[in-house]
C-alpha cells in the first residue's frame, strides 16, 4: 500500500478554531476531536483504499466486513454482516441506555472510476491543496459518502474519548449496493431484528456534507425516487437484423438493431428530450404552495450564475429563469440516458453493423409516483409502439421520500445549524436519490433525511474531494464537520 499523507494538526487547530465553534458546552469533546484529528483522517484514508464497487463485483465481502469493524471500533456493541441475494449489508447497534434512539443509514459502496481521468490515484486518498478551499482529500468515495460518514464515526470516537456517555442510542443500517439502485435493501431493513430496532428510532439520517461553496445549507425534506435500467435491442430478440456483427455494407439489405433502439428511445420524450412522452406514465404531484415558497426563498439566496459555473452549463432548459428552473428541478420526473453502448467505439472506424445495442437509463420520480407503476408504463408503451422485442432490465430503484418539516429529526437539524451561526433553508427534496423509502414508507413511517456540515464535490466524477482543512471561513473543515455531528446527537437527545 502506498504511503499516505497525513494532515498536520497544530497550526490548523490554532488558525481555524473559530471555524467550528458552536454554542454547545462541549469544549472537552471539541478538544478530543482536535487531538484525534490525524487518527480520524487516517481512518478515512484507509476506508477509501478499501474499495467496494457493486457494479464491478469488486471488494465483497471485504467491504461489508470493514464497515462492521468501523462500527464496532466506534462503540457499537454488535455489528453483524447480513447476507442478501446481492451484496451484504451491515446491521449495528449502540445501546447507551439513553431515552432516545436514532437511526443511521450508511453506504459503503462507491461508483466506478477510471484512474487515467484522475489527477491523483482514486484509491490513494491523497491530501492536496485546492485553492481557494484549503486542503482536501481526493479519492473515490471522498464525499459520497465515506468522508461525511467517517466524520460521524469520528464524532463517536471523540465523545467516548472525552469520557462522555453517548446522548442517544444508535441503530445503523449500512448497504453495499446504493450505487446500483439498492435492489436488495428491503431484505436488510425488513429482517425482524432490524425492523424491531428501527421502530424505536425517532428518525433516520444519512451523514452528508451539506455546505455549498458560499456556506449556504439547505435542509432537504425528501429525495426523488429512481429507476435504473437497461434497454437492450438485439437482432436475436427482434428477429430482424443480424444475430452477430456483420459488414456495414450489408445495411442496404439488413435491418439495424442500433437504429431500432434509437427509434424506441425517441418515443419516450419530446423532440427536445425534455418532456416525458411515455403513454399513461404516472402523474407527478404538483408543487404545494409551501414548496413554492421554499423554492422562491432559496432562489433569492443561492446564485444561479454560480450553479451554471459549477455544472459547466451555459443555459437552463428552455432558457428558464433561475426560480422557474428550480421549480422544474423539484417538481418534474426525468428520463435520462446515462450511456449508449453498441458496436465498435475504439479508435478509427470499423465498418460493422452491430447485432446489439444498449441504452443505460435512469428515471427520476417525484411524490405520488411509484417505481413499479413507472416501469410498467414503460414496458406497455414500448410494446404499443412496436418495440416489444426490446428488453427492459431494471437493475435497481425505489420510490421517492418525503418528511415533514415539523418532525423532530428535521427540527433538530435546524437548531444545530443555528448553533454554528447558520440559518438553514428548507428545500422540498433532493433532486438526487437514496433508498430512504424503506424508512419513510410502510411499515416504519419514520422521518428521514441528511445532515452534516462540511463541503465536498465531484461525486461520481474524477477528482472527487472532501475538505479537510478549510481556509474559507464559510465552510467547515473535517473537525468542524465532526463537531456538527456531536452537536446534532446532543440536540436530538433533548
Amino acid at each position: 500500500m502506498k504511503t499516505k499523507l497525513l494532515v498536520s494538526l497544530t497550526a490548523f487547530a490554532l488558525a481555524a478554531h473559530h471555524c467550528f465553534a458552536a454554542t454547545g458546552d462541549h469544549g472537552d469533546i471539541k478538544a478530543e476531536v482536535a487531538r484525534r484529528h490525524d487518527e480520524a483522517v487516517k481512518r478515512l484514508q484507509d476506508w477509501i483504499a478499501q474499495v467496494s464497487i457493486a457494479a464491478e463485483d469488486r471488494g465483497y465481502p471485504e467491504g461489508a466486513e470493514y464497515m462492521a469493524k468501523l462500527a464496532r471500533d466506534a462503540g457499537s456493541q454488535q455489528a453483524t454482516v447480513i447476507k442478501t441475494d446481492g451484496k451484504p449489508g451491515v446491521f449495528a447497534t449502540l445501546d447507551a441506555g439513553a431515552p432516545k434512539t436514532v437511526g443511521l443509514y450508511f453506504m459503503y459502496d462507491v461508483k466506478q472510476f477510471d484512474p487515467a481521468e484522475w489527477k491523483a490515484p482514486p484509491t490513494e486518498a491523497r491530501i492536496v491543496d485546492k485553492p481557494p478551499l484549503g486542503k482536501v482529500i481526493i479519492g473515490r468515495g471522498a464525499v459520497n459518502q465515506k468522508g461525511p460518514e467517517a466524520a460521524f464515526l469520528a464524532a463517536l470516537h471523540a465523545i467516548r474519548g472525552a469520557g462522555k456517555k453517548m446522548p442517544v442510542n444508535l441503530v445503523m443500517v449500512a448497504e453495499g449496493e446504493e450505487e446500483i439502485g439498492s435492489p436488495h435493501i428491503p431484505q436488510l431493513v425488513r429482517r425482524p431484528e432490524v425492523l424491531d430496532a428501527l421502530k424505536k428510532c425517532v428518525g433516520v439520517f444519512m451523514p452528508s456534507a451539506t455546505q455549498d461553496l458560499d456556506g449556504i445549507v439547505t435542509v432537504n425534506l425528501g429525495s426523488k425516487g429512481v429507476i435504473e435500467l437497461e434497454l437492450v435491442s438485439s437482432g436475436e430478440k427482434w428477429g430482424r437484423g443480424p444475430a452477430k456483427d456483420i459488414h456495414s455494407s450489408l445495411k442496404a439489405m439488413v435491418d439495424s438493431p442500433a437504429w431500432h433502439l434509437v427509434k424506441a428511445l425517441d418515443t419516450l420524450v419530446s423532440d427536445d428530450g425534455n418532456e416525458i412522452r411515455i403513454d399513461n406514465y404516472p402523474m407527478p404531484r404538483p408543487l404545494t404552495t409551501e414548496e413554492k415558497t421554499m423554492i422562491e426563498k432559496v432562489s433569492k439566496v443561492r446564485s444561479g450564475a454560480q450553479a451554471k459555473k459549477q455544472f459547466s452549463v451555459q443555459h437552463w432548459i428552455n432558457n428558464l429563469p433561475w426560480e422557474q428552473v428550480n421549480e422544474r428541478l423539484e417538481s418534474q420526473p426525468t428520463v435520462n440516458i446515462e450511456g449508449l453502448v453498441g458496436g465498435y467505439t475504439g479508435p478509427g472506424g470499423k465498418t460493422i453493423l452491430p447485432h446489439r445495442a444498449v441504452a443505460k437509463i435512469d428515471m427520476r420520480l417525484v411524490p405520488d409516483m411509484k417505481a413499479a407503476d413507472a416501469l410498467a408504463a414503460l414496458k406497455v408503451h414500448l410494446a404499443k409502439h412496436g418495440f416489444d422485442d426490446i428488453e427492459v432490465n431494471m437493475t435497481g430503484g425505489y420510490d421517492p421520500t418525503s418528511t415533514s418539516a415539523d418532525s423532530a429529526l428535521i427540527k433538530a437539524q435546524g437548531a444545530t445549524y443555528k448553533e454554528f451561526g447558520i440559518d438553514p433553508l428548507l428545500w422540498p427534496r433532493n433532486a438526487g436519490s437514496y433508498p430512504g423509502y424503506v424508512f419513510t414508507g410502510e411499515p416504519l413511517k419514520l422521518a428521514a433525511g441528511h445532515f452534516g456540515l462540511g463541503h465536498g464535490s465531484g461525486a461520481h466524477a474524477p477528482d472527487e474531494y472532501y475538505v479537510i482543512e478549510s481556509i474559507n471561513p464559510k465552510i467547515q473543515g473535517f473537525d468542524g464537520a465532526i463537531m456538527s455531528f456531536v452537536e446534532y446527537l446532543y440536540e436530538l437527545a433533548k
